[in-house]
């Protein structure tokens, strides 16, 4: 790992518009529960099973909790996301490979980050409307949406990372 470069990657058009989503979306949860914060009852829930069902509760106090740790994620993997060298990789980095192989990474993190904020940011939302009496639990769906959400984006890139790496021996096998 010490020996892989270290690039500044440039962000392109789709990076920024990811980008600028993900710090929208975050914002909008901190607003989401500022402003619903005295609408709540003092007990609201704050754990729910794997159906989606309510089976914990706290203070209301306890909401804050999501967009705090929903924002130090997003920080967090934004300034890891400046580092692609220190991420773990399907195959060997090197100096031909470095920026696509680079670019892959960062753009997967770029992603994961929004997706994180979408469930954080529903699961928030829902919160709300429980502790209103405006709905019953996070809902069925809630989980393999998630799940699905995290891991298909995950599949493609490694994927695509993996088939990156396999056309450039093809290339350099070609080549000699």
């Amino acid at each position: 790992m010490s020996m892989r470069p270290k690039i500044k990657l440039p962000l392109t058009p789709a990076d920024k518009v990811i980008e600028f989503i993900g710090w929208s979306a975050l914002i909008g949860i901190w607003i989401l529960t500022l402003l619903n914060y005295s609408r709540l009852p003092e007990t609201i829930p704050i754990h729910y099973n794997g159906a989606g069902e309510a089976d914990g509760y706290g203070t209301k106090g306890s909401i804050l909790t999501l967009p705090i740790i929903s924002s130090f994620l997003f920080i967090g993997l934004t300034v890891l996301n400046k580092h692609p060298h220190l991420f773990n990789y399907p195959g060997t980095i090197t100096e031909e490979n470095a920026v696509r192989q680079y670019t892959l990474a960062t753009r997967l993190i770029r992603l994961l980050k929004l997706v994180i904020l979408i469930i954080f940011g529903l699961i928030v939302y829902q919160t709300i409307q429980n502790a209103n009496g405006i709905s019953d639990g996070l809902g069925i769906w809630l989980l393999p949406i998630s799940i699905c959400l995290i891991f298909i984006p995950i599949a493609y890139y490694l994927t695509k990372s993996i088939q990156s790496n396999k056309d450039k021996k093809r290339s350099i096998s070609n080549n000699s």
